[in-house]
């Protein structure tokens, strides 16, 4: 079984990853890390290099 670090912000959650697609279709791994706690929703992404935290999560259109 896999451990995941564990929640900084909320100390109750677990930072799970995700990967994306990149422009080319290229897989992304580990694009962003997100707490899986609910009520936390703490994030870290990688965008075009920059690395942003605690952004506000939504919906994609996609």
């Amino acid at each position: 079984m896999e451990s995941y670090p564990k929640c900084l912000k909320c100390e109750e959650g677990v930072l799970l990853p995700l990967s994306d697609y990149g422009r080319e279709g290229a897989t992304i791994k580990y694009k962003a890390w997100v707490c899986n706690n609910p009520e936390c929703g703490y994030n870290i992404r990688i965008d075009n290099g920059e690395v942003s935290f605690g952004r506000p999560l939504g919906n994609s259109n996609r």
